[in-house]
């Protein structure tokens, strides 16, 4: 999935960099100049997405560090609680590259 969403961002013109795991994700975020978008899977080891959501809302310098969930939880109550954590949107899998696309559009990144 990584590889797939990298691929499409890439296209858009984002550079990308990968991390294996919520943790990682976040270690990353906190010790690098913030990205512009992070796509975040719900379902990862060490720290969920929507764990990494809260963490990254919680940290000041990321505050402008775009967030979209990208998951296969389609329960409205999930959605919603992705929303309420912090993520800006959210895609379901299996997804297009247009609608990915639609959505960097809705958070104003193409």
């Amino acid at each position: 999935m990584r590889s797939i969403l990298g691929r499409i961002v890439t296209q858009l013109g984002f550079e990308v960099s990968q991390a294996g795991d919520g943790k990682q994700a976040l270690t990353a975020l906190t010790t690098a100049t913030p990205p512009d978008l992070v796509l975040v899977d719900w379902n990862m080891p060490e720290m969920n997405g929507l764990e990494l959501v809260r963490a990254v809302r919680a940290d000041a310098a990321l505050a402008k560090v775009v967030l979209i969930m990208v998951t296969t939880q389609s329960e409205g109550s999930n959605l919603q609680d992705a929303i309420d954590a912090g993520a800006n949107e959210y895609v379901m899998k299996p997804f297009t590259p247009e609608i990915l696309t639609d959505k960097l559009r809705l958070v104003g990144l193409v």
